[in-house]
């Protein structure tokens, strides 16, 4: 993550969010949550999403 937010998506499956360091502000269906270097968040297939601006470090992202 390189501070850009991303636009806001969302998928057929669901999706872990790992960020192995650094920090990321996540939308999830309007509410902000943080989650910092070491901490996971899944979100559940169909739910609307987007990573916000000043999101840096390093992201791992799967399909559950």
């Amino acid at each position: 993550m390189d501070g850009t937010a991303y636009p806001e998506e969302s998928h057929d499956t669901t999706e872990g969010l790992l960020v192995l360091d650094g920090q990321m502000m996540l939308n999830v269906d309007g509410r902000l949550i943080p989650v910092g270097s070491g901490e996971m968040y899944l979100v559940p297939a169909g739910v609307p999403h987007r990573v916000e601006a000043g999101s840096h470090g390093v992201l791992l992202i799967f399909d559950v």
